[in-house]
């Protein structure tokens, strides 16, 4: 079987995939674009439809002021006990949250802020009932501007608050690299694995990974 790369042409960065049982969903960034965050069908992970987008309503997406490059980055697609969860940051106001849907063609719910969360791109990691919040944050000693942190941290659903310690479990794998962002923990086998984009969005971009025993 061959099949075309990009499998989506054209405007759509960010990609982040679930799966549920036989289908696969994606979402990417849309920024200050509206309607926001297309969401895509797939049974084979390469010819892909779209269903509709997560954010359709002013209240969901607060983007009138936005810059082109601003408003809605990283979006994460999660499912869990017969929810879907997406959550993202709106750098243009709001901040990061969630939306969720029992449908993934929607309608998706009004948006929970989360509160007490620094910095972009949120991800969602559910095990034992618990719901892990990971996303970025400045460093303390930072030595210069994007000299971030991935943390870790677990978020109460109904209230929207991060609660407990907060952990920082990495920086980057790249020596001085900027911009350690869009983390997305994975439980395979015997470890955890922590995928990340380092390096900033120019010619020193890199995706890297790191794992951790169970």
């Amino acid at each position: 079987m061959t099949f075309k790369n990009p499998i989506l042409p054209g405007f759509y960065p960010d990609p982040s995939v679930c799966r549920v049982g036989d289908d696969f969903y994606l979402v990417t960034s849309t920024f200050a674009y509206f309607p926001g965050v297309p969401i895509f069908h797939s049974k084979d992970l390469v010819n892909w439809s779209q269903i509709g987008n997560v954010l359709t309503r002013d209240s969901q997406l607060p983007v009138k002021d936005a810059e082109v490059s601003r408003g809605i980055f990283a979006p994460t697609i999660r499912w869990h006990n017969g929810t879907f969860y997406m959550i993202t940051t709106n750098v243009s106001g709001m901040g990061n949250f969630f939306v969720t849907a029992t449908d993934p063609a929607g309608p998706w719910s009004e948006p929970t802020v989360i509160k007490g969360a620094p910095g972009i791109d949120p991800s969602l990691f559910f095990e034992d009932g618990k719901c892990w919040y990971h996303g970025t944050c400045e460093k303390p000693d930072g030595k210069y501007f994007g000299d971030n942190d991935i943390y870790l941290q677990e978020l109460c659903l109904e209230t929207g608050q991060l609660v407990g310690e907060r952990h920082v479990i990495w920086h980057c794998a790249l020596r001085n690299a900027v911009w350690p962002e869009a983390p997305h923990i994975y439980k395979r086998g015997e470890w955890y694995y922590l995928l990340i984009s380092e390096g900033g969005t120019g010619p020193d971009h890199a995706v890297t990974v790191a794992r951790s025993p169970l």
